[in-house]
């Protein structure tokens, strides 16, 4: 089997959801393609799709250290090593967007890096590039909100998020973060709308559904606000709770008493832990 038909065997059982057996097919085969950076690029994918987090590392830090010119390998393990602040992100993340520029993915990844390392510019530079390359990418529209919030530009970034939902309505990460911009803009109510809309596309995720109760609250929502906080509590581990029942001591003092929680305690830490996020 050549390396070709080896990957496009992968991909299908990817494509699949069989991520296991993908796994095991390229690891199988790394005795005879050890020196390919694609091999090691998508077994770190594999690995990555599993949680073995740390096997995708090495995998993507193997494919970097083959020196590979195909920008699809150096931006995907360019990416896969930004997850550990790995410094050999930048350069293989530039490399990419420079011998592809006219390929959205490049640009994307490369600008999504910069917002979170701090060159705005650059980051809304690149991403907007990509936009212009594909307008219908939900997670391009997503990284350019990412990184407007990132550089206090509030505005934009709430146009960006919304255009993520529209391209994305099923994604529940970024209605959250979409709600928690929101709230920076002033605007609780749209908040609220966006903020239980997250919230119920993502049932595990402890923090959307106090973020939720709060806001349901705030806006007058009483009887939501009470079923997000026992779909919290339901969920909530052993270090959620204090956060559980302060949220429900607020809630029921009121709507202005959420209202304050949620704007002075829990939103803004919300927005900046999210915004560093790679989903």
């Amino acid at each position: 089997m050549d390396l070709d038909t080896l990957l496009q065997r992968a991909l299908s059982l990817a494509d699949d959801g069989d991520w296991v057996s993908a796994a095991e097919l390229l690891r199988e085969q790394l005795g005879d393609f050890g020196d390919e950076a694609s091999l090691h690029c998508a077994l770190g994918v594999a690995e990555r799709e599993l949680g073995n987090a740390g096997l995708a590392y090495e995998c993507f830090k193997k494919a970097l250290q083959l020196q590979p010119d195909d920008p699809y390998v150096l931006a995907t393990a360019g990416n896969g090593v930004a997850l550990f602040d790995d410094p050999d992100a930048m350069e293989a993340l530039k490399s990419a967007a420079l011998l592809a520029p006219d390929l959205p993915l490049t640009r994307m990844l490369y600008g999504a890096y910069l917002a979170r390392e701090g060159f705005h510019d650059w980051a809304v530079e690149q991403l907007e590039a990509a936009r212009e390359l594909d307008p219908t990418d939900s997670q391009i529209a997503y990284e350019l909100g990412v990184a407007f919030a990132l550089s206090g530009q509030v505005g934009p970034s709430a146009r960006s998020l919304a255009e993520a939902v529209r391209l994305d309505p099923r994604d529940g990460w970024t209605r959250v973060l979409y709600g928690l911009v929101l709230l920076e803009d002033d605007r609780l109510d749209e908040a609220a709308g966006e903020l239980l809309e997250g919230a119920r596309l993502r049932p595990e995720d402890v923090e959307a559904q106090l973020l939720a109760a709060l806001a349901a609250c705030a806006t007058g929502l009483d009887g939501v606000s009470y079923e997000m906080l026992e779909r919290a509590r339901m969920r909530a581990l052993e270090l959620d709770l204090e956060l559980v029942d302060s949220a429900a001591e607020h809630v029921e003092a009121g709507p202005e008493a959420a209202a304050t929680l949620l704007s002075d305690d829990v939103q803004p830490e919300a927005l900046r832990v999210r915004l560093r996020e790679r989903p």
